[in-house]
C-alpha cells in the first residue's frame, strides 16, 4: 500500500487520476470501480450516492454515479466503455461506506469493459507511477493531505 500526503493509494489498482477513480481488474473483462481516498478527502462526508442501474451501457467519461455531500453534488465519471453488471446497493442505505472504506465496501459499480486491454493503456498503475501522478495532481490542486 502506497501513501502520498497521508492518502492511501493501493499499488495493485488502476487509476484515472484526473477523475480520482480506481479500477480493480476482475474476471471476464470486468472491473470494479470506486473513488480514491484522495477523492473522499476532497469531497467530505458522502450523504447520498445514486448509482446507474445494472444492465445499462456506460461510455468513457460518462457518469456511473452521482455523489452528494453537504456542500457538493456531482458525477463519478468512468474511463471505460462497457456495461454496468453490478452496483453496490448498500450505498443507498449507507453512503458513508465510501468514506470509511473507499477501496473495499465503498465500491460503486462493476463494469464489463468492451476493450479492457485498450482501456488500461490510458490508466496509471504500479506504485512509483501512481504515487508520482497523484503527487503532481495534489500539488496542482494545492492539497495539503489526508
Amino acid at each position: 500500500m502506497g501513501r502520498i500526503r497521508g492518502c492511501e493509494i493501493p499499488e495493485y489498482l488502476y487509476y484515472d487520476v484526473d477523475n480520482n477513480i480506481w479500477l480493480r481488474e476482475e474476471d471476464n473483462s470486468e472491473v470494479t470501480v470506486g473513488l480514491t481516498s484522495y477523492a473522499v478527502e476532497l469531497l467530505g462526508e458522502v450523504v447520498s450516492c445514486t448509482l446507474r442501474t445494472a444492465g445499462r451501457a456506460i461510455h468513457k467519461n460518462k457518469s456511473c454515479a452521482t455523489v452528494e455531500t453537504k456542500d457538493w453534488v456531482g458525477p463519478v465519471k468512468v474511463p471505460v466503455d462497457g456495461e454496468i453488471v453490478a452496483v453496490n446497493d448498500r450505498l443507498a442505505v449507507t453512503p458513508g461506506l465510501i468514506n470509511r472504506d473507499p477501496y473495499g465496501e465503498g465500491w460503486l459499480v462493476r463494469i464489463r469493459v468492451d476493450d479492457w486491454e485498450g482501456s488500461k493503456a490510458g490508466l496509471v498503475t504500479g506504485l512509483k507511477e501512481t504515487l508520482g501522478s497523484f503527487e503532481a495532481r495534489m500539488e496542482y490542486d494545492g492539497f495539503s493531505g489526508c
